[in-house]
């Protein structure tokens, strides 16, 4: 399935004067954006696939005239898994600025290798892109919108991965099967990971409290490490792009939670796997939690493909007051509370509202997440 919402916005930057990178998890599509761009790209191209041992030969410490023979009259470069390629920034930093008439285009499977490899080299030469899995806007665009909330409990349950939406057959056994043989890949091959099995048990554990502030001491208590490792660890499961961490919001009030975050999942599907359950909602304790992880994940995903940087938290006082979800824009707070019960009310805290008088607040619910992902 073509990623159209980010593909439009790619290609509106080519030509531009920068180099393009995206960067994503395994699996959501990145090889099939590249092969798209190209396809629909009128102009003379190259593609370069990094999993080929001779491609990255080519590229590896290469110099500009190696390159520009490489290159050739190609006008559009295409270069695949580019991580694979020992110092890639250099040479794409050579390419950028001894080719001025060359697009190029990049793509890597992981921030952990990609992202810190070429963000010298390429400052002020870039313009980076993030894929995620699918979006809820890519799915109704493909499907439409009655079919996509006919299939809210699937998207809960299995997420949204490319193949799983387009091939659902066998679908947990696929999710376990990325879990176990792609979604870690780079995490266990990183050389600071001394234990990997660590990691494996902070998930699961991190799977178990979705929703929940995250101290660092009880998780390492739990898989017998200590807060620091249990830090890096999810530094190295952002930058892979398994979980993302939403910090808490704090300004005015003695009370309020100031230094704390909660983890979030970019796919429910990939959570579920992690616990191994698949159970209906009907049937679950956790209804809540995946209701909550799905409309933060996709609200991230809307807000990065319509380009709106907003600054991301939740909100939570000493005595147990809190909002589910704050965004932050040009000054203004908007507040949303996440139910999945259609009848379940919600209001605005008292305190939070005395203290944030300039604040819109709304309850989400299954009868209106639509306009929360669309807006």
């Amino acid at each position: 399935m073509i990623k159209r919402d980010i593909l439009s916005i790619i290609q509106g930057r080519i030509g531009k004067g920068r180099a393009i990178v995206i960067i994503g998890p395994r699996q959501v599509g990145k090889t099939t954006l590249l092969q798209s761009l190209q396809q629909q790209s009128s102009l003379p191209s190259l593609f370069l696939n990094c999993d080929e041992p001779d491609i990255r030969a080519q590229l590896s410490d290469a110099s500009s005239t190696q390159l520009q023979q490489l290159i050739g009259d190609n006008r559009l470069a295409l270069i695949d898994e580019a991580q694979r390629v020992r110092n890639i920034g250099l040479t794409l930093k050579l390419i950028t600025d001894n080719l001025p008439d060359v697009q190029l285009i990049v793509s890597g499977s992981s921030a952990l290798e990609l992202a810190d490899i070429i963000s010298e080299p390429l400052t002020g030469r870039k313009q980076e892109y993030t894929l995620f899995p699918l979006s809820f806007g890519e799915l109704v665009s493909a499907h439409g919108l009655t079919a996509e909330k006919r299939l809210l409990e699937t998207r809960l349950l299995y997420g949204s991965y490319p193949e799983i939406v387009t091939s659902p057959d066998d679908t947990r056994a696929k999710l376990i099967e990325l879990c176990s043989g792609y979604l870690y890949k780079d995490i266990f091959n990183y050389q600071q990971v001394r234990r990997p099995e660590l990691i494996q048990n902070l998930l699961r554990a991190l799977s178990l409290q979705v929703g929940n502030q995250v101290s660092y001491h009880e998780h390492g208590q739990t898989i017998g490490a200590n807060a620091q490792t249990v830090q890096r660890y999810l530094d190295l499961l952002e930058k892979t792009m398994v979980v993302f961490r939403l910090g808490s919001f704090s300004r005015n009030l003695r009370n309020e939670i100031k230094k704390s975050v909660k983890i979030y999942f970019y796919d429910n599907g990939v959570r579920n796997a992690i616990i191994a359950n698949f159970a209906a909602l009907d049937m679950r304790a956790d209804v809540g939690a995946l209701w909550e992880n799905y409309l933060i994940s996709e609200r991230m995903k809307s807000n990065h493909y319509r380009g709106r940087w907003r600054n991301r938290y939740f909100w939570r006082t000493t005595n147990q007051q809190e909002i589910d979800y704050l965004e932050e824009a040009d000054g203004v707070l908007s507040a949303w509370e996440f139910k999945w019960g259609l009848k379940a009310k919600a209001r605005v805290p008292a305190t939070f509202a005395k203290a944030y008088p300039e604040h819109r607040f709304e309850v989400i619910k299954r009868d209106n997440f639509m306009d929360f992902l669309s807006a």
